[in-house]
């Protein structure tokens, strides 16, 4: 996937300038850098959330996309699945994949915000997306619920063979889950290429300060 270069600027400053990017189809791409790098302001551009000060995306209306913030309809949890257009049946099977069956009939805004996040996510994986487009979406589940969303994104994954770019702070579940990393900072591009080079074998000295601060 071949992107034009994407820029956004508020208020006067440019929050965003990246030039042209390649996205290996049917890769994950986990997007990283500190807060304020970018990573979230780029996940709703590709998302079609937010226009970039110029050009269009080839995805937009088809990717599927979860925010850093999630959320869910004020309805049972069952329901919150079945608005994708699936039947109960499937719903459900969703819901028992991500350890929510239990909680089917129950009003999803009295959920907590790991069995949210857990819902937003099903949600998302209950349609085949050419492009995902998903926002730290493990970071308010515990442990197990994360590694479980883990490997059930990449059956989803392996099996639609999307492509993905996955925005997180956890160089472990990078590590875990990506074939490629972009490292963001100020807004640019500082470095991209394969996981293990990057995180293992950064070429920027920015990058290995950024890796310095984490625990891979």
């Amino acid at each position: 996937m071949n992107l034009p270069p994407i820029t956004k600027t508020y208020g006067g400053r440019r929050v965003l300038d990246l030039p042209a990017l390649e996205l290996a189809d049917g890769t994950i791409h986990a997007v990283i850098g500190a807060n304020g790098s970018g990573k979230s302001t780029l996940a709703r551009i590709l998302a079609g959330v937010i226009k970039p000060d110029q050009g269009s995306f080839p995805y937009v209306g088809q990717a599927g996309y979860m925010p850093q913030r999630s959320y869910s309809f004020r309805m049972s949890v069952v329901r919150n699945l079945q608005l994708t257009g699936a039947g109960r049946e499937r719903a459900m099977a969703q819901l028992e994949a991500f350890g929510l069956a239990g909680l089917a009939r129950q009003n999803a805004k009295g959920l907590s915000g790991g069995e949210t996040a857990r819902l937003a996510l099903a949600r998302v994986l209950m349609e085949d997306h050419p492009l995902l487009i998903l926002d730290e979406p493990t970071a308010a589940m515990d442990v197990a619920s994360a590694l479980r969303s883990e490997e059930i994104l990449l059956e989803y994954q392996a099996r639609t063979r999307c492509t993905v770019v996955l925005v997180t702070h956890s160089m472990t579940q990078a590590r875990r889950m990506a074939g490629q990393v972009l490292f963001l900072k100020d807004g640019r591009l500082v470095e991209q290429g394969e996981t293990g080079q990057v995180l293992s074998h950064p070429r920027c000295a920015e990058t290995q300060a950024f890796l310095d601060f984490y625990t891979l």
